[in-house]
């Protein structure tokens, strides 16, 4: 499996944690920035995973800003993406069972590094169920063809 991660500045201090789960599973990274807690740009950081997912250059993606909601805004602007913001440990199992999102989106200034390593590994293993999800995810698909010209 590959993962592709980003963050901006808000997300920096919960990417280390991250990092090191994925490092944990022996997943491969490719790390799109950024490094240091200069301020930047989340939707740069988003369209980046966000394509990278979509093309299959990655299988998942993660993303962080200060409350993952913006970053998760420009992700799902990408067809084919589901960006999940998660904040608690439920959320990201739901994410993945219910909704198979193929990115995780966590805000640095809204969870601990302990809870977003935690997440991560719950969204990680938490396999999609399918069945009637499948169904609603394959809604969200046809709407993404109505409206993605």
């Amino acid at each position: 499996m590959k993962i592709a991660i980003a963050c901006d500045h808000g997300g920096i201090a919960i990417k280390a944690e991250v990092l090191q789960v994925l490092k944990e599973n022996e997943i491969e990274v490719e790390d799109f920035g950024c490094f240091d807690g200069a301020s930047v740009d989340y939707p740069d950081y988003a369209l980046k995973v966000a394509e990278a997912v979509s093309k299959g250059k990655a299988d998942k993606g993660i993303i962080l800003c200060g409350t993952g909601i913006g970053i998760s805004i420009a992700a799902n602007k990408v067809k084919g993406i589901r960006a999940a913001v998660c904040h608690d440990l439920f959320t990201a199992q739901m994410c993945a069972q219910h909704n198979d999102a193929n990115i995780l989106a966590m805000g640095g200034r809204v969870v601990s590094s302990e809870l977003a390593a935690q997440m991560t590994q719950v969204w990680l293993n938490t396999p999609f169920e399918g069945g009637r999800h499948s169904i609603r995810v394959g809604k969200i698909a046809e709407i993404e063809k109505k409206y993605f010209k």
